[in-house]
């Protein structure tokens, strides 16, 4: 075997069911997989550890703790073809540390359960959306970690949908939000062990929302109802995080604008992706899609700049060749 090629999809969150803690587990995360964008690395064997192309001080990174958790004799050379860009909400790091481990893995025979590769690159304890959306694909939900156990298991999977092929994703990506977004990134950890509880009120209701009205439209193919839900689980979240967002229910007044013109162009649903700035809209219309595509372009030549585009949901999770 010369080389291998991983191709891992982007992901989507909705939000989470349960920050309470109450029931002894914490979060719960809903969202989507993605056909675009993708993290795309070639590895091969090598004698010493070798990476090129974007993203590569965490790449490298990875590649080195993997190698010495697993005690591999031997290296890697790491050529990173596309990444999913960074902080913005859209799994880029759990994409690339997955796409490593199961590259060395292959190359070196090892039988690693994903979950084991998971925790050994530090991707996974607080939420399983990154690997399962490596895994499976599709729309996925899991059930929180459990606190005693926190970082030493990854949240099991409790249920997952194909994306209907007709439904599709315009995400929009500002500029302006990423450096503040970087700083809470950095704060992350600390940002989430000093969480106070939310309501068990708002906890209950967010439950029914995923238990009772998306769960069964997404398996009914009901988009309206489906997009009616994640747009009430998202929004319903906003003020738990208010603090970290000046007050907003998103992380930027440019993703409220972008929203609200999402709303208005006839998306079904309409979320931001985890802190941000990566907003989307569900429709499954592809003309209104490239309509709202170009609406979405406006705004952002006004605000900073950006990328718009839109995708369909992926259903397979990452691909080998």
């Amino acid at each position: 075997m010369k080389d291998i090629t991983i191709d891992t999809p982007a992901h989507l969150h909705a939000g989470n069911i349960d920050m309470t803690g109450d029931l002894t587990r914490l979060y719960g995360t809903v969202g989507f997989t993605l056909d675009f964008p993708h993290t795309v690395i070639k590895i091969s064997k090598s004698d010493r550890l070798r990476i090129s192309g974007d993203d590569s001080k965490n790449a490298k990174r990875y590649a080195k703790k993997f190698i010495k958790n697993f005690n591999i004799d031997g290296s890697v050379n790491i050529s990173i073809k596309e990444t999913i860009p960074v902080a913005i909400g859209m799994g880029s790091q759990t994409a690339l540390a997955l796409s490593i481990g199961t590259g060395i893995a292959e190359l070196y025979n090892l039988n690693i359960d994903v979950e084991d590769m998971a925790l050994s690159l530090g991707r996974g304890t607080i939420t399983a959306l990154g690997v399962n959306s490596f895994r499976y694909g599709g729309f996925l939900i899991d059930g929180g970690y459990r606190i005693k156990d926190k970082g030493n298991h990854v949240p099991p999977l409790i249920f997952r949908s194909d994306i209907p092929e007709s439904w599709l994703f315009v995400i929009c990506i500002p500029e302006k939000p990423i450096p503040e977004i970087l700083k809470i990134k950095e704060r992350e950890d600390e940002i989430l062990e000093n969480l106070e509880p939310m309501k068990k009120e708002l906890s209950c209701e967010l439950s029914r929302v995923v238990l009772m009205q998306m769960m069964p439209a997404i398996m009914e193919k009901d988009i309206e109802t489906f997009g009616k839900s994640i747009t009430a689980l998202n929004r319903k979240l906003g003020p738990f995080w208010d603090g970290f967002q000046n007050g907003n229910i998103y992380c930027d007044p440019i993703v409220s604008e972008g929203i609200k013109i999402m709303e208005n162009s006839g998306a079904y649903g309409v979320c931001q992706s985890c802190w941000g700035p990566a907003f989307y809209g569900l429709l499954n219309s592809e003309k209104k899609a490239k309509n709202l595509v170009k609406r979405l372009e406006e705004l952002l030549k006004d605000r900073g700049g950006g990328k718009v585009f839109y995708t369909r949901g992926n259903n397979i999770g990452y691909k080998k060749c």
